[in-house]
């Protein structure tokens, strides 16, 4: 089981992200910087930690997502390995064309930070194999720009293809549909604003965060 996780300059959870999967998976994951033309061989899963790339100050996500890794990304994902990116990594996804729409700013024009419910929407996918479809889970957020947008049409399709992972129960942002997490038509890149990577030990606040790291690793091992 070999994972790695992608920092940026400004990446503020690229360490917890770490952390995480080293704790789950037991081996330690692979530091790619950014600016590295190509992943490591042989890569099981790949992370986009939370953070503010570039101090983010075109757009959240924006500047990263031409980081010249991202092509070794894109192509990683094309051939099917999976790709999690967590709030700003769910910015970057968007703005690299990796998942539809857009993060813009919180409703209420404020950065939030606090643990919220979350409801589990798809429990087919390997990020989401450890939770019950209608399970409510609680995971901490932090962000000023997660409010996610898409065109009517866009979200009739996640919603029809089964791609919307993760719900708000109480809707914190403004997002669209409550969407919290999406996925893409493979299945294997998965975007959403919470931090799992925040709720893996009881001493935190809560360990439902670290069944989505579980649940890939086991979907990984024995696929």
């Amino acid at each position: 089981m070999k994972t790695a996780v992608v920092t940026f300059p400004g990446s503020n959870c690229d360490r917890d992200m770490w952390v995480a999967l080293r704790d789950v998976s037991g081996k330690e994951p692979v530091k790619v910087w950014h600016g590295d033309a190509d992943l490591p061989d042989g890569l099981d899963f790949i992370a986009l930690p939370g953070g503010f790339s570039y101090g983010d100050y075109l757009r959240s996500g924006a500047m990263a997502a031409n980081s010249p890794i991202l092509r070794s990304v894109k192509a990683a994902a094309d051939r099917g390995v999976p790709v999690l990116g967590v709030c700003n990594g769910f910015q970057v996804l968007t703005e690299a064309q990796l998942l539809p729409g857009a993060l813009m700013r919180n409703a209420a024009q404020n950065f939030i930070c606090r643990t919220v419910p979350l409801v589990v929407e798809n429990d087919s996918s390997l990020f989401t194999s450890a939770y019950s479809k209608g399970e409510t889970i609680r995971i901490p957020v932090a962000h000023h720009d997660g409010n996610y947008f898409a065109a009517d049409d866009v979200l009739d399709r996640l919603e029809g293809e089964g791609r919307v992972a993760f719900r708000y129960a109480e809707n914190c942002n403004g997002s669209r549909r409550d969407i919290a997490g999406i996925l893409n038509a493979r299945g294997n890149v998965l975007g959403m604003m919470p931090h799992p990577e925040r709720a893996i030990e009881a001493d935190h606040g809560g360990t439902d965060g670290r069944r989505l790291f579980e649940g890939v690793i086991k979907s990984l091992v024995s696929a």
